[in-house]
């Protein structure tokens, strides 16, 4: 055999080499084959532009102003830029590199000087036998997925901010009216109690008692009008912008809260949530760490060329002749005080840490959907009694004070139906923000929802 050809087969072994480490598996999760509380059964899709469901031109507007001004989305978008750059980065060092180099020299004895000059291009490589920098290539390619997924999260967690948010300062607007519609009510009534206790037809008991209730009323102004704006500033930021006023679309109340929501196999639930991808790629990229770490347990063969020219004269340039060198080397580890073993360990560690992180994150996963399903089911339970509580609450302080009038009751009476009314209402709202929030907190724990960029651009 020529010498030639063993010089290819070598060449050819030490491109290929082994890969040292764990090849990668996606871990295996045992999961249920239905959700315990999923009564929405529909197998449409549900990676959709969920928030559309509400039908509101102004909360379409400020999401799709979130995702492209919010500044965590922004950071995430310059991490995954820089992943990616840094597949490009490591896997430069695989292939040979090239360097230059020059130098002069001038020296002299007893009046007599001499100098000389040289100039190089070098290569030096260092042959990756063992996988080590495959392993590095794999551990940085499941990294950028890790930060893709990150970044999906981070889009579907900005949204789904700034939705509850937009309903937040919404229902605050709806807190208020009922607010100042009671405090109004109730400032007529004191009136109309100032002037009977002034003709002594009620007692000093009734008027304060009537006061007390208008004071209560009057607390709860100021709450409001307080929550509405510091929800206005969080929005504000979510936009990427300064705290300014929002605009809103209709009336909180008038919303339709009964909306079918996709949920489908809990199965698919590891493929749609983006944090269980991204833990699943950092398991990965930890499993291929533990290669590199077993690489570095033995020789490295190492490549280096060098060609150039020297003149032994400055001074006569043309003398300039060729020179040239290669070599090669072998470089490993003898004895290092266990160091290079307990990298290894080490790694494994780091991968199991990794692996147990993505089951917990399956676990959390399935949590969250059970959650959001059983409070939609439980919240509409109670919409239904809440809303029979406050029309009879409503309807019997209406009856209060007809009966105070003719005389049949006291006003103790009035001023308590009043209460519950005034709490009833205020519980019909809250409930509803409840399950318009359970809606919300479905669709971010189904995974659904974040949009990519070339469906940003076609909405």
């Amino acid at each position: 055999m020529k010498i030639q050809h063993i010089y290819g087969i070598l060449f050819s072994l030490f491109l290929s080499g082994c890969m040292l480490g764990p090849n990668f598996t996606s871990p295996e999760v045992k999961t249920p084959t239905y959700f315990n509380n999923d009564t929405l059964k529909n197998a449409e899709e549900v990676n959709l532009i969920w928030w559309k469901i509400f039908n509101d031109t102004i909360l379409n507007n400020l999401v799709t102003k979130a995702l492209h001004n919010n500044n965590d989305v922004r950071i995430a978008a310059s991490r995954l830029e820089a992943a990616q750059i840094n597949i490009d980065y490591t896997k430069a060092d695989q292939y040979p590199s090239f360097s230059y180099g020059a130098n002069v020299n001038t020296s002299g004895l007893s009046g007599n000087t001499s100098s000389s000059l040289n100039f190089y291009p070098q290569l030096a490589w260092e042959v990756g036998f063992w996988g080590k920098y495959r392993r590095l290539n794999e551990a940085a390619q499941a990294s950028y997925l890790a930060s893709e997924y990150a970044q999906q999260m981070v889009r579907l967690s900005v949204v789904t901010a700034v939705v509850s948010t937009y309903y937040n300062i919404m229902a605050g607007y709806g807190q208020l009216k009922i607010a100042n519609n009671t405090l109004a009510t109730r400032d007529s009534g004191l009136i109309i109690m100032y002037d009977k206790f002034e003709t002594g037809l009620i007692s000093l008991m009734d008027y304060n008692q009537a006061k007390i209730q208008r004071d209560v009323a009057a607390t709860t102004v100021p709450t409001y009008k307080r929550l509405i704006v510091q929800n206005e500033n969080a929005l504000s930021i979510l936009l990427g912008e300064t705290p300014h006023e929002i605009e809103t679309g209709i009336y909180f109340s008038e919303y339709n809260y009964s909306i079918d929501v996709p949920v489908g196999l809990p199965s698919e639930l590891l493929q749609r949530r983006p944090d269980i991808k991204q833990a699943e790629a950092l398991y990965q990229a930890s499993n291929a760490q533990i290669g590199v770490a077993e690489s570095m347990r033995w020789p490295s063969l190492n490549l280096t060329g060098i060609i150039g020219g020297a003149s032994s004269d400055l001074s006569n340039l043309s003398s300039m002749g060729l020179t040239w060198s290669t070599g090669a080397s072998i470089f490993g580890p003898i004895f290092q005080f266990g160091k290079n073993k307990n990298r290894v360990k080490i790694s494994i560690q780091n991968a199991q840490q990794a692996l147990i992180n993505y089951e917990q994150s399956t676990l959390v996963a399935f949590r969250e959907v059970e959650d959001a399903l059983v409070s939609i089911s439980t919240y509409k339970e109670e919409l239904n009694a809440q809303s029979s509580r406050t029309y009879t609450a409503i309807e019997s302080e209406e009856l209060a004070h007809i009966r105070y009038n003719e005389g049949s009751t006291t006003y103790l009476e009035v001023l308590e139906q009043q209460r519950q009314s005034f709490s009833a209402q205020l519980d019909l709202l809250n409930n509803k923000l409840n399950l318009v929030n359970s809606y919300i907190t479905l669709y971010k724990a189904l995974g659904g929802g974040w949009l990519t960029e070339e469906e940003l651009n076609n909405n």
